[in-house]
């Protein structure tokens, strides 16, 4: 299975300080919708795994999270595109969960919930955590320059990254590097 999971906010659409709590403030990064669309046309699935702590801290309901997903599923289908399952850590930096990244519990249950090791397994986000989180789960950490990022576009990147992290400007120039990989033939063993 060709796997990929994305974080959500500042991956796909845009950030906040003041979180993201309703349909209405969520909005696509330009082109991150049509990286996914493109990425799944080539048979990869992808998979967001997200912190949602505006849920334990009381900023918004399951609800207007659902309707916020409706929307993000919805203009993904317009362009051709889906998002396969979203898994998100719906506690508080206060409740010590391990599904809060930068721990790897949301990895662990998508790796269960599709029957896959997740060795490998290309992982995009836009702050250190995501990738801590990805690379403690065995995933292949790439960076966006968006979202919590985008202030390294002029050079620089965070200090901690996990070993091998790969940079983009964005999900659409992360979507060129992986569909040109994997359209390199494959070394032949002489």
């Amino acid at each position: 299975m060709k796997l990929v999971i994305l974080d959500r906010d500042g991956t796909i659409n845009s950030d906040s300080d003041d979180f993201v709590k309703t349909p209405d403030e969520w909005l696509p990064l330009p082109g991150s919708l049509e990286a996914i669309a493109r990425l799944n046309h080539a048979g990869w699935h992808v998979v967001i795994a997200s912190n949602q702590s505006g849920l334990g801290r009381g900023l918004f309901d399951v609800a207007s999270l659902n309707a916020m997903h409706a929307k993000m599923h919805k203009m993904l289908a317009a362009v051709g595109g889906r998002i396969d399952a979203v898994f998100y850590c719906p506690h508080s930096p206060e409740e010590s969960c391990t599904c809060r990244k930068p721990l790897p519990g949301l990895f662990e249950q998508i790796g269960a919930r599709f029957g896959v090791q997740l060795a490998g397994v290309p992982t995009v986000g836009d702050s250190l955590r995501d990738l801590q989180a990805g690379a403690a789960a065995g995933c292949e950490p790439h960076l966006v320059l968006t979202g919590k990022s985008a202030r390294y576009r002029a050079g620089g990147q965070p200090e901690g990254l996990p070993a091998g992290t790969t940079l983009h400007a964005d999900l659409a120039a992360f979507a060129d590097f992986l569909l040109e990989r994997s359209a390199r033939p494959l070394p032949v063993a002489i």
